[in-house]
């Protein structure tokens, strides 16, 4: 549930070269500021869900935590982990759900250029809470994540205070 409503946020702004040319996606109708606001109320509601304590996987589920190269924790260490920091893991739950009430004042205004920062704080309360208890051992994804932040911020423009891209 909160992943395809945070879609609705990262796909909002964007800029994709291609052979033909750059393309920028920005929200430019109704229709597309609703469905931000969708996500972004899904998220800020949604995210609550994951108070509610419940299997993290169907029984028998183990996800790619078995093996000499797991890069992920068991359910049963992750669940270990937010029982062991209940407030760390309501920390990680407000961070979310901030970043949803953040895009919902964006949208009140309709505030393209802000957009681009919400997606990146979206991107950082997600993977802080991935990298804490879902893949905190995998070097090699980290790496990757980082090289993915960083192209994703190189090909992003910039707003000054103005407003515009830099």
């Amino acid at each position: 549930m909160l992943d395809p409503a945070a879609d609705n946020i990262f796909e909002a702004v964007k800029i994709v070269s291609t052979r033909n040319g750059t393309v920028e996606t920005v929200p430019k109708s109704d229709e597309d500021w609703e469905k931000i606001r969708i996500g972004a109320v899904t998220l800020a509601e949604g995210v609550y869900l994951l108070k509610i304590p419940r299997p993290f996987t169907p029984p028998g589920d183990v996800n790619n935590s078995i093996g000499p190269n797991a890069s992920e924790l068991s359910p049963a260490q992750i669940k270990a982990k937010l029982e062991a920091d209940p407030v760390l893991w309501n920390a990680k739950i407000e961070a979310l759900r901030n970043v949803g009430l953040e895009v919902l004042e964006i949208v009140s205004k309709k505030k393209t250029d802000e957009l681009w920062d919400a997606g990146e704080n979206l991107d950082q309360a997600c993977e802080s809470c991935h990298l804490q208890y879902w893949y905190p051992g995998d070097t090699a994804l980290l790496q990757r994540l980082d090289r993915k932040f960083q192209e994703r911020r190189d090909q992003s423009p910039t707003p000054d205070r103005a407003g515009r891209g830099r």
